[in-house]
């Protein structure tokens, strides 16, 4: 039997004890052949339900019934879907796309296993099956991913057969896959509390107490999909080797093939180090943390009057470019009809006031705007700004494939130019960079200002800045005469700073000093010194700024 085999069973045995699976796989037959799988492990009749992309609160938790109140009379109530999938499951494609909203209401209801309601509390207790077809920084709510036991990748599988046999009974599997736990260093007492269920779902399975292959199958679906960090190499034994062996007569007192602690940890450790391939850990660590900083800066989901996807609703007024919601408005109206006909016995219809108008609330992904600011100055020498051309001209072509748009200002001699508007055009980009002149004094401040009044035109329209600026911040040229230039160019870097615009300085000077740092502090930058060219690191900053 298989793992994804296993893991099917495993859930159809105890749904709500293990949560549910995280299930790492494209779309596509191999997909395809696990649900049925999973669909037929389950007894005939059990409830699994396929959760819409974008669902309503009100049809997740259950709302008014508009049609039943209307024909009533009084309010009635309609179940939501976690209700309908009791004692079942729950489907969820595209969960790394899932809204942070959405994920905590399934946490909270896969917590206290019932819905809240006006009429009481109703029995909603499944398993979720999170189908996660992320790639690169997308990863499934972190809210969720720790409450459902088992994480199953269908690229990555290794058969249960594969392992030593062991059906020996294994008395210490609890305080053995405690300790793998925290060797692995696993999600904490939850991840070890989940392999626990499923060594025992998986001895009860086969019909036995658990055994050594049940605790294996708990490390292989539970911890080790959650490492953090390689488990430690097992110490040599330092027993001296003149120490007497146990008589042979003490093994007949209790069975010869029952592993000991020791025995049982050590074999889920190897089962864990053979399941953690090469670079796998740093590779999880790295998308933990993109994940943890999703929904800020560049991507960031805000709210739009007229377009974008729909979040809920709001009591308001039309006008502004406010959509009505048609449906939402005629629930909030429906309970007041028997009140609202004895006042006005004559009226046909539903009666809607405007108290009764509820208002779409939209949001869409903010799209980014990258300001490249390049010193074009003599001070930068040629072979410097040919670096940093070649630097700036991957962030252009990576700012492309996400759809983003780039923009380019040159500062040299006595002011700055904006050489390229915003746009989207990769091959404009590129000849605005082989066209770049070099030459001439460094006027920083100008620079920057001209950046600031970009990035608040940019701003003004609904999209997120982020300002590259590559010099090597020996200023000599200020915006009037008589004022210290590097005086001047902290100035015009302060004031980008009090205008939210945010920023990464590039130090380009071979040997960087202090007045990198001074402006950098100035603009609220993050400081990159780049005394060789390395286009690929530097792409790698702006990406974690943006």
């Amino acid at each position: 039997m298989t793992d994804a085999e296993l893991a099917a069973r495993l859930l159809a045995e105890d749904p709500a004890g293990l949560g549910g699976i995280v299930l790492k796989a494209r779309a596509g037959p191999i997909r395809d052949a696990w649900l049925e799988t999973l669909a037929q492990a389950f007894p005939p009749g059990t409830p699994i339900r396929r959760m819409p992309v974008g669902i309503p609160d009100e049809r997740l938790l259950g709302g008014l019934d508009l049609a039943a109140t209307l024909s009533a009379g009084r309010p009635l109530r309609a179940a939501g879907l976690l209700v309908e999938a009791d004692g079942g499951v729950i489907v969820v494609p595209m969960a790394e796309r899932l809204p942070a909203e959405t994920a905590a209401r399934l946490a909270q209801v896969l917590d206290a296993g019932e819905v809240p309601g006006p009429d009481g509390q109703a029995p909603a207790r499944f398993a979720l099956v999170l189908l996660d077809e992320g790639v690169d920084d997308e990863c499934v709510p972190g809210t969720l991913a720790e409450r459902l036991a088992i994480h199953l990748d269908l690229d990555r599988l290794l058969e249960a057969d594969d392992l030593p046999p062991a059906p020996a009974p294994a008395p210490a599997y609890l305080e053995s896959l405690c300790a793998v736990a925290d060797a692995l260093g696993a999600g904490g007492i939850r991840a070890a509390l989940q392999a626990v269920k499923v060594a025992q779902s998986s001895a009860r399975l086969a019909g036995r107490a658990v055994s050594e292959a049940d605790v294996a199958a708990a490390v292989r679906l539970v911890l080790a999909p959650r490492a953090t960090r390689m488990p430690a190499e097992a110490a040599e034994p330092e027993a001296p080797e003149e120490q007497a062996p146990p008589p042979p007569e003490s093994s007949s007192e209790g069975p010869a093939n029952e592993p000991t602690l020791d025995e049982l940890t050590e074999l889920a450790v190897e089962v864990a180090r053979a399941m953690l391939p090469p670079g796998i850990l740093e590779a999880q660590a790295g998308r933990a943390q993109r994940g943890a900083a999703s929904g800020q800066g560049a991507g960031q989901m805000r709210q739009s009057p007229s377009t974008g996807r729909r979040a809920g609703v709001r009591a308001g007024r039309l006008g502004r470019g406010a959509r009505l919601d048609l449906v939402e408005t005629l629930k909030a109206a429906a309970p007041w009809q028997p009140v609202r006909r004895r006042e006005r016995p004559a009226a046909t219809g539903v009666l809607v006031r405007q108290d009764d108008f509820r208002i779409r609330k939209l949001v869409r992904r903010a799209q980014s705007t990258t300001i490249f600011v390049v010193d074009a100055s003599g001070s930068a020498a040629l072979a410097r700004l040919g670096e940093a051309k070649g630097a700036v001209e991957l962030l252009l072509a990576d700012s492309y494939v996400r759809r983003d748009e780039v923009a380019l200002i040159a500062f040299r001699g006595e002011g700055a130019e904006v050489l390229l508007p915003p746009t989207r055009s990769l091959a404009r980009a590129k000849r605005a960079l082989q066209d770049l002149p070099g030459g001439g004094g460094t006027p920083l401040a100008a620079g920057l200002e001209a950046a600031a009044k970009l990035g608040v035109a940019v701003q003004a329209k609904g999209r997120s800045v982020t300002t590259v600026v590559l010099t090597d911040g020996r200023a000599n040229v200020a915006r009037e005469s008589g004022q210290d230039p590097m005086v001047d160019a902290e100035a015009a870097g302060t004031a980008m700073r009090l205008l939210g615009l945010k920023s990464v300085f590039i130090d380009t000077s071979p040997r960087p000093r202090g007045e990198g740092a001074r402006l950098a502090a100035a603009m609220g930058a993050r400081l990159v010194a780049l005394p060789r060219a390395d286009a690929g690191a530097l792409a790698a900053v702006v990406k974690a700024a943006a």
